[in-house]
């Protein structure tokens, strides 16, 4: 494990999650997984399948963490552009690659490996497979940028796949603290204590039942003092905010 912060971003490719047509199951899977593994997911962005904004996306992303993930566009359809865009992006070529071709033909057959089931063997070049025991059609890594299925399955089976090859960092610890009362009594108070420990992030959620407000407030940091300290501060703020509001 290494002390340095390791950070990604995500792109979700598709016209389909865009439109509301598919509902996204892969962001919460992939930002659970990440911090287990002690791999901040800092930014998501979801991208039509056009290729110059997929090609955008991934130019920005590479440059600023140290890991993208892309999810979505690299089945055997027309509108399956992300392996173009991301040759387009690193100023590559793509073409049919012959491990990928192989795996395909063993797998369907050369009576049933069609022109589009074709497509899904067209890997840029310098690209590295990325493993899919789930339907055979693998996803590919070049250099920082990570390039798999859309449907959840397949994706959750390629992350597992890759994750011997990622770098983990320290991971961020977290408190949770229930507080019956309304956002607004501690809000003041909690951007206080977030001052005094700038090592932390403070984050409050309401909750509204049966006309009752209560706030979900959560201390983190990579520090398991500081968190000790600033979650204790936080206590001591929501029992001051009980005995002054309820």
């Amino acid at each position: 494990m290494s002390t340095t912060i390791i950070t990604a971003g995500y792109i979700v490719i598709g016209d389909e999650i865009l439109s509301g047509r598919t509902k996204d199951k892969n962001i919460g899977f992939l930002a659970s997984y990440l911090t287990d593994l002690g791999i901040d997911l800092c930014e998501v962005r979801v991208v039509p399948d056009v290729e110059q904004k997929i090609v955008e996306a991934i130019n920005a992303l590479r440059s600023e963490y140290t890991y993208v993930f892309t999810s979505g566009g690299i089945g055997p359809t027309h509108d399956d552009i992300t392996a173009d865009a991301v040759a387009k992006a690193f100023g590559v070529s793509i073409d049919l690659d012959p491990r990928a071709y192989q795996l395909l033909l063993d797998y369907y057959g050369e009576g049933n490996f069609n022109v589009s089931r074709q497509r899904m063997a067209r890997i840029p070049a310098g690209a590295d497979l990325i493993e899919n025991t789930v339907s055979i059609a693998p996803g590919f890594r070049l250099e920082n940028v990570h390039v798999m299925a859309g449907v959840p399955q397949i994706m959750q089976a390629m992350v597992l796949a890759i994750t011997p090859t990622l770098k983990t960092g320290q991971k961020m610890l977290s408190v949770t603290i229930d507080a019956p009362l309304a956002e607004s009594s501690i809000a003041t108070e909690l951007g206080k204590i977030q001052e005094n420990f700038p090592q932390t992030s403070i984050g409050s959620y309401p909750h509204s039942k049966d006309g009752k407000f209560s706030t979900q407030v959560v201390v983190r940091s990579r520090a398991n003092d500081v968190l000790e300290q600033a979650s204790e501060a936080v206590r001591a703020a929501v029992e001051a905010a009980k005995t002054k509001f309820l």
